[in-house]
């Protein structure tokens, strides 16, 4: 009984969904003059979530035997309540009189195949009357076209173009010759040896009177960055950033001994004071400024070193010379500019006078 009562069910939906769906095919004109065209509007109605296949052609495809397909127009959809109306436009057109049957056209929705109603088109033949022959000329010879000013009118308006930018380019050229460049000068100076520049600095220490002074932290740090800089400059690595420990083991393997274990007491001696708060006396500053000072002397270079100064430009100078780069730039690409344009409209000229 179940099985009955399914059957029906299933045979009541199909014939449902059946009667929900309807394709038709119509033609605007059922004959035309051979060479004409003619649209058929191919239309199928569906339930709102069918999936529809219209039938597809290419371009000069025959339909039927003597009718081409031209082209296919795109989807046209239009929604109604639970159902939706899909539609094509097809371009048909013949060159032989005479009248076709158009078979039906098939449109699967859902995968299922569905098909419109024939149709029939009456292709016409122009009739020709012979007996009346003076009414018919025959071909003639090759004539030279008329001037028509939509040929030249590109032309002429791109080559106002290419003598406007060249008069653009002699006043920038102008404005760039006339705006004087600037003239960069060089001086070579002797720059202070590692060595001149920390006895200056310790020479600045004495006078201050650090050594005596009560702030022991800041005479250290003075004294101690004094020879990281000298270090740094006369051996080539970066001291600043070292510890004391790494300074004196970098040292080692080219210095004198006995400079650098004063050199490490007076490392050690500083690093105390700094850091944990240690007092010295007056004779032990004194010590560590004069082991300072005798290394600075055992490892000091007495060749000069003279460098190469330039000069600094100033704001006005420096947009000077960026705008004189900028009016560089533009010269270059309007001369490129017109230089492509110029060999267009040779090209076009020599093609519509038959030159090429």
């Amino acid at each position: 009984m179940k099985r009955i009562i399914l059957l029906i069910s299933f045979v009541c939906t199909v014939v449902i969904t059946m009667a929900q769906v309807s394709v038709e095919a119509r033609i605007d004109s059922i004959q035309m003059l051979i060479g004409q065209q003619v649209h058929v509007t191919l239309t199928a109605t569906t339930p709102a979530d069918a999936t529809v296949v219209f039938p597809t052609f290419k371009s000069r495809q025959q339909f039927t035997p003597g009718v081409e397909v031209l082209a296919v127009s795109e989807e046209q959809k239009e929604t109604i309540d639970q159902s939706q109306r899909l539609s094509r436009i097809y371009t048909l057109t013949s060159f032989d009189g005479n009248l076709y049957y158009l078979p039906p056209f098939k449109v699967k929705v859902n995968g299922k195949e569905y098909q419109s109603k024939s149709l029939a088109l009456k292709v016409l033949e122009v009739e020709v009357d012979t007996t009346k022959m003076n009414q018919y000329f025959g071909p003639k010879d090759v004539q030279d076209n008329p001037f028509q000013w939509s040929d030249w009118s590109l032309l002429f308006w791109l080559s106002v173009l290419v003598l406007v930018l060249w008069a653009l380019v002699a006043y920038l050229y102008m404005r760039l010759r006339d705006n004087k460049p600037i003239i960069k000068s060089f001086k070579f100076v002797k720059r202070l040896l590692p060595h001149q520049k920390a006895m200056q600095e310790i020479e600045q220490i004495k006078a201050d009177k650090m050594v005596s002074s009560d702030n022991q932290k800041e005479y250290y740090t003075k004294l101690t960055d004094t020879l990281r800089r000298y270090i740094e400059e006369r051996y080539h690595f970066s001291a600043m950033e070292m510890t004391s420990s790494e300074i004196i083991e970098r040292l080692t393997r080219d210095g004198d001994q006995k400079s650098l274990d004063e050199l490490s007491q007076l490392f050690t001696t500083a690093d105390l004071v700094k850091f944990a708060k240690y007092s010295t006396l007056i004779n032990e500053n004194d010590m560590n400024l004069v082991n300072a000072i005798e290394f600075i002397n055992q490892t000091k270079i007495e060749t000069p070193v003279v460098e190469e100064e330039k000069p600094q430009i100033s704001e006005a100078d420096q947009r000077t010379m960026k705008a004189r780069r900028i009016l560089k730039w533009a010269i270059g690409i309007i001369v490129v500019s017109c230089l492509l344009l110029l060999v267009f409209v040779v090209y076009r000229i020599m093609i519509l006078t038959g030159v090429m």
